[in-house]
C-alpha cells in the first residue's frame, strides 16, 4: 500500500484547509484510513479515522466539530476538511493505513498502522 498525502499549507487562524490522501494498492483489509499529526517536539497523535466499508468515523476531542474526515471509494482517496483552524493545529499531518483490519477500539495507536504517507505540513498563523 502506498499513501500520498497533500494539501497542506499556510493559513491564518480561523481559516480552512482540505488534506487529501490517495491510496494505491489498498485492499479491503487495510481498514480504516487514519490521519495523524506531529507538532515540533511532540509525539505523533491521532486526529481522525474512517472506515472504508461502513463509513464509521472517530475524532480526537480537540478537532471534533472542526475537522471532517470523508472518503471517495472509487478514487481510493480520503480527505480531511479542517475548518476553524487554530495555531495549535500546526503540525505535519500524515495519513496511515493498517496491514490488517482494525477493530474500532484499536484505531487510535500509532503502532498499529503499517503504511504511512509522506506527511504534509499545516501551519496556522495567529
Amino acid at each position: 500500500v502506498q499513501l500520498q498525502a497533500f494539501g497542506g499549507g499556510l493559513v491564518q487562524a480561523g481559516g480552512s484547509l482540505r488534506l487529501s490522501c490517495a491510496a494505491s494498492g489498498r485492499t479491503r483489509t487495510n481498514n480504516p484510513m487514519a490521519w495523524f499529526r506531529q507538532a515540533p517536539g511532540k509525539e505523533r497523535e491521532f486526529v481522525a479515522a474512517m472506515s472504508w466499508t461502513d463509513g464509521a468515523t472517530s475524532y480526537e476531542d480537540s478537532v471534533k466539530g472542526r475537522f471532517t474526515i470523508s472518503r471517495d471509494n472509487p478514487k481510493n482517496t480520503v480527505y480531511l476538511q479542517m475548518n476553524s483552524l487554530k495555531p495549535e493545529d500546526t503540525a505535519v499531518y500524515f495519513c496511515a493505513a493498517p496491514r490488517s483490519r482494525l477493530i474500532r477500539s484499536n484505531w487510535y495507536g500509532v503502532h498499529v498502522y503499517h503504511f504511512w504517507g509522506q506527511g504534509t505540513m499545516v501551519t496556522v498563523s495567529s
